[in-house]
């Protein structure tokens, strides 16, 4: 990835970002509607046409620069899609698997990524002139939907992670917890920073070793990832 320009790099790294966070999003309003709350139904939110989620710097400018620059750090969001729990038919289920829906879509989809990346190698000859762009984007796909997946499971508010364990306190203690949002930004930055948000990668690289395994031994054929 390294040997990469700046052009190419964006070009390998920004299709599976916006499909991994417009996805993210969607799951979070089709699961809630499930729940019997059709907010983001009402506000034109629950739909795969990415126009209505995209948030301008999140979605496009910040990610942009940091993909073409080759930033260490991916940083980036659409915009969240309305849930209005109190709708929901079942308060707590539905707001545990509300919340629980975007990181498990990104699982969903960094195990698709695996199986995709495996029938290239396996199917794809390498004097196709797309076939190498296609491995590199693939597999990028992998790692980044496991990794938004872990790290929006961070029990910082407002990432999923915060939603989940609300699910499981009383109201009172959700006030409190609440109030943690008030700092999440300097926590997260401070974690960035720090470099102790590495320890995510334990599970991001197993979980896309062992998709890759699956895919392997499903489709056929060896292959070093």
């Amino acid at each position: 990835m390294d040997s990469l320009g700046a052009i190419q790099k964006l070009a390998v790294m920004f299709p599976p970002f916006f499909i991994a966070i417009i996805f993210h999003e969607f799951a979070h309003g089709w699961i809630a509607s499930r729940f019997g709350d059709d907010t983001a139904k009402h506000s034109g939110r629950l739909t795969l046409n990415p126009v209505p989620h995209v948030d301008i710097v999140g979605t496009l400018v910040l990610p942009a620069i940091m993909m073409s620059t080759g930033s260490g750090i991916l940083f980036g969001w659409a915009k969240p899609v309305p849930i209005n729990p109190s709708r929901f038919s079942h308060y707590r289920k539905g707001l545990f698997w509300v919340s629980f829906a975007g990181p498990l879509m990104n699982f969903f989809l960094g195990l698709l990524s695996a199986f995709a990346f495996v029938l290239i190698n396996r199917f794809v000859p390498s004097s196709f002139y797309l076939s190498e762009p296609l491995k590199w984007m693939t597999s990028v796909s992998v790692y980044l939907n496991f990794g938004l997946g872990f790290f929006n499971l961070l029990p910082l508010p407002p990432l999923d992670g915060s939603k989940i364990i609300e699910s499981f306190l009383s109201y009172d203690a959700t006030q409190k917890f609440e109030q943690l949002g008030n700092y999440s930004f300097f926590i997260l930055m401070a974690l960035i920073m720090t470099n102790a948000l590495s320890f995510l990668m334990y599970p991001i690289q197993f979980c896309a070793q062992f998709s890759l395994g699956i895919a392997y031994a499903l489709v056929g054929g060896t292959g070093i990832f």
